[in-house]
């Protein structure tokens, strides 16, 4: 997933299903008789990046903390918890089809700040492409906005 490219936006806003994130989890290390399982893993908000290097790289969609060095034993939920407390996916209460859409609209606006301050930190991306990201990013909020309040 290229966090640097307008597609990873929205690949990563369809990750908010568990049969998405663990789909991506096909070359994954850890199977059978282990914690930290594909399913475990996708339920935990995790989706799998290998690199050439780190076959185990896992990204969370939500706060986009990347783990790698798992070992067997590793439980995907507190591991998660362990670095990075205040994700929002942490505190979901409900699962994503229960949301209501006003929940659903609050969740993807704090998770599209998260994205962007990503993206900004990197820098490394054309000022035009920023432009746009920005742009769909006021466009979201505009349409959160308009639908929290004119429903």
């Amino acid at each position: 997933l290229d966090l640097t490219s307008f597609d990873g936006l929205e690949t990563v806003h369809n990750m908010y299903n568990v049969d998405m994130r663990e789909l991506s989890f096909v070359d994954w290390p850890f199977r059978e008789d282990c914690n930290c399982t594909p399913e475990k893993m996708a339920q935990a908000g995790f989706i799998h990046c290998p690199t050439d290097h780190e076959p185990d790289v896992a990204r969370c969609f939500y706060c986009l903390i990347e783990l790698e060095g798992w070992e067997p034993d590793d439980d995907p939920w507190s591991e998660h918890e362990k670095r990075s407390p205040n994700c929002g996916f942490l505190k979901m209460k409900k699962d994503f089809t229960e949301l209501t859409v006003a929940e659903f609209f609050n969740l993807e606006k704090e998770r599209l700040k998260v994205y962007l301050v990503r993206i900004i930190k990197t820098l490394s991306i054309p000022l035009s492409d920023f432009v746009q990201r920005l742009f769909f990013f006021f466009n979201l909020l505009f349409i959160l906005f308009f639908f929290f309040f004119f429903p």
